[in-house]
C-alpha cells in the first residue's frame, strides 16, 4: 500500500471516529430480562393496591 493511500485510509478512519462521537445517542441502554420482570412485577403491586381501595 502507498504512502498516500495509507494516510488518507488512517485520516478517514479518525474523522468516522470523530463524527460518530458527535451523534446523537438515539439508542436506549440495555435492560436485562431480570430488570424487566422485576418493574413489571412492580407495575402489577402498584396498580393492584389501587384498583382494591
Amino acid at each position: 500500500m502507498n504512502r498516500r493511500k495509507k494516510i488518507n485510509q488512517i485520516l478517514k478512519a479518525n474523522a468516522k471516529k470523530a463524527n460518530a462521537k458527535l451523534a446523537p445517542k438515539n439508542k436506549n441502554p440495555y435492560i436485562s430480562k431480570a430488570d424487566r420482570l422485576k418493574l413489571a412485577e412492580q407495575a402489577e403491586q402498584d396498580a393492584t393496591p389501587s384498583s382494591e381501595s
